[in-house]
């Protein structure tokens, strides 16, 4: 039988899982003080050489390092990740880079989500208000739609984490969605970085790449635009 919780536990629950999370965050900065103003000025400007060597500076830990600034940056929402996944390429080569950059932006979007649906829901209005999507509420409130959505490398997370915390998607949708739709992004974004910086050595690899992605991110907005007029029709 399954068991109702009452409206006291569900709130002590939630706070306590906010106050786990700030404990954890604040042991990182006590940890290393430095850190999170290093992450914020990698981010702001892009330096993908510096990253690297950031991570490198951690020996068998960067791999965890890596994990836990891709968890951060999408919890933010609004920080840039694709320094890092370009990073991650380089630093641990592709297969991993790609894993290691799945989980960790995934993890963060889902805590983004719940803090966003159960804490800070007039900041997620307001920020969806700020880019006048209201009206796109009900397109993200399936599996499938925050799959396609989590798909377009180099998206705005926090604004589609935004429009799911006010959607009616649940909780299990938009963690199976937002798993099944990172993975194509991040892995785009992880081969696309990392060529970039070795065109030289993939120069082959990243113009077909390049010319793929085009042609079927291309045909998924013709094939959605004709769903939607079909729709209206």
């Amino acid at each position: 039988m399954k068991r109702e919780w009452s409206e006291r536990e569900e709130r002590y629950i939630k706070w306590g899982l906010l106050a786990l999370l700030v404990l954890l965050l604040a042991g990182i900065h006590w940890v290393d003080p430095a850190f999170y103003p290093t992450i914020w000025g990698l981010s702001q400007s892009g330096d993908f050489s510096g990253t690297v060597r950031y991570l490198k500076s951690f020996g068998t830990a960067a791999m965890l390092v890596s994990f836990l600034i891709d968890v951060i940056i999408n919890i933010v929402g609004f920080l840039p990740s694709i320094f890092l996944s370009t990073a991650n390429g380089l630093v641990f080569g592709i297969g991993w880079g790609i894993l290691i950059s799945w989980v960790g932006e995934t993890v963060g979007v889902i805590i983004s989500f719940w803090m966003m649906r159960t804490l800070f829901r007039g900041m997620a209005e307001r920020l969806i208000a700020k880019n006048k999507m209201l009206t796109k509420l009900d397109r993200y409130s399936t599996m499938w739609a925050m799959a396609i959505a989590r798909a377009v490398p180099y998206s705005p997370n926090g604004l589609v984490t935004a429009l799911g915390a006010l959607s009616s998607i649940s909780y299990r949708d938009y963690i199976i969605g937002c798993f099944l739709g990172k993975l194509p992004s991040v892995a785009i974004e992880v081969i696309v970085g990392h060529d970039l910086v070795n065109a030289d050595e993939n120069r082959m690899r990243l113009t077909v790449m390049i010319v793929g992605v085009t042609a079927v991110y291309g045909a998924l907005w013709w094939w959605t635009q004709r769903r939607k007029a079909r729709t209206e029709e």
